[in-house]
């Protein structure tokens, strides 16, 4: 089977990794020379903490062992199994993350609630003030920005890839065919269009009332910290933001505690991640009107630093990079991703949202398992 993959993002790579893996002949295209998109624009964290149950959560769990088999393969990924923490500071947050122990799931998502004294050491950087903390032991973390290299690298060598980068796909022309805008045709059994953000043009021709939205978040990476983050660090914010964590408890938190005025405007978490290179990536807010501002502002990234400097105390190091980035966002919040067929032959697979980078090895196999590949 000859199959063309559009676009070069993290699920269209992991869509080209589960065909290459299966025998299948794979074309891979996309319209930057690499990927630079929000594959490359996130935290590597593969997350399973917050997922929804059901099917969600199965994804995410499939996923880890994904992540987990192909990190072993490619080490250019810079797997890790770091598992992560959320600090509770009060009776609020800490009623929060008791409700998600007590979930019937927390085994499988590796939960457990531990002391400060016990958060301090699995993570002995966590110098400042807190109560608690929920440790998420199935958490992991990938590097971002090297990942989608080293995986078409490994891809290569199979010597059934074929990589072309800077060309855009402009038309399907039907019996598994596509042109590019260099006009060259591609033909393959199975088209898969992933093309992440990108839902004009091709992608509202082909597919007009698509369910999907796209979200902005504002990002940023700091020089070496100069000590090891064992684990990925999220804040009490994030119990708003996720869907697992929805609980009576929950109710409680957003009626008793109020998020502050910045965090509240831009719709905030805490997030963070060592990279390899010892420089945290901490982030996030989120925005859903459109059009999207074209800067960036301060104030979250001052709120940010404040709440990174609480749990660590210490000072944040210099900050290297600030980064806005956009992704796609299935508005059917009971779906992992949308996936339709839209003309013969060709799929789209689009919309994981803020899932992307955790769920895309899982989302590609079930790609392949239903296409038959």
């Amino acid at each position: 089977m000859r199959v063309i993959v559009v676009g070069a993002g993290v699920v269209g790579t992991m869509h080209a990794w589960h065909a290459v893996e299966r025998g299948h002949e794979v074309v891979q295209i996309e319209r930057e020379t690499e990927a630079r998109g929000a594959s490359l624009r996130n935290f590597g964290q593969i997350w399973v903490s917050g997922r929804a149950g059901g099917e969600e959560l199965e994804t995410a769990l499939r996923a880890r062992e994904l992540w987990e088999s192909i990190g072993e393969r490619v080490p250019g990924l810079g797997f890790r199994a770091n598992g992560s923490l959320t600090p509770v500071r009060n009776d609020l947050e800490l009623a929060v993350a008791e409700a998600a122990v007590a979930r019937p799931d927390a085994a499988a998502r590796g939960y457990k609630l531990v002391t400060a004294a016990e958060a301090r050491r699995i993570n002995p950087v966590l110098r400042g003030g807190f109560a608690a903390a929920l440790w998420c032991e199935r958490d992991a973390a990938v590097e971002p920005r090297p990942s989608q290299l080293a995986l078409k690298n490994a891809l290569l060598a199979s010597r059934r890839y074929t990589y072309l980068g800077g060309r855009e796909v402009r038309d399907v022309l039907g019996e598994g065919s596509v042109r590019d805008d260099h006009g060259e045709v591609h033909t393959g059994d199975a088209i898969v269009l992933c093309t992440g953000a990108s839902l004009s043009g091709l992608v509202r021709e082909l597919a007009p009332g698509l369910p999907v939205r796209r979200v902005r978040l504002q990002m940023m990476q700091t020089d070496p910290l100069g000590e090891q983050l064992t684990t990925s660090i999220a804040d009490a914010d994030s119990f708003r933001y996720y869907p697992a964590y929805a609980s009576d408890a929950l109710d409680a938190l957003n009626a008793g505690q109020a998020q502050p005025p910045t965090a509240a405007a831009h719709k905030m978490q805490l997030l963070m991640v060592q990279r390899r290179d010892g420089g945290l990536t901490i982030g996030d807010t989120h925005e859903y009107e459109h059009p999207f501002a074209f800067d960036t502002l301060e104030d979250p990234y001052e709120h940010l630093a404040e709440v990174v400097e609480s749990f660590l105390g210490r000072p944040l190091p210099k900050i290297r990079r600030r980064w806005a980035g956009v992704y796609a966002q299935c508005t059917d919040k009971s779906r992992v991703v949308h996936r339709e067929q839209v003309r013969d032959r060709v799929w789209l697979v689009t919309g994981p949202g803020g899932r992307g980078m955790t769920c895309s090895p899982a989302i590609a196999e079930t790609t392949a398992n239903e296409l038959g590949w």
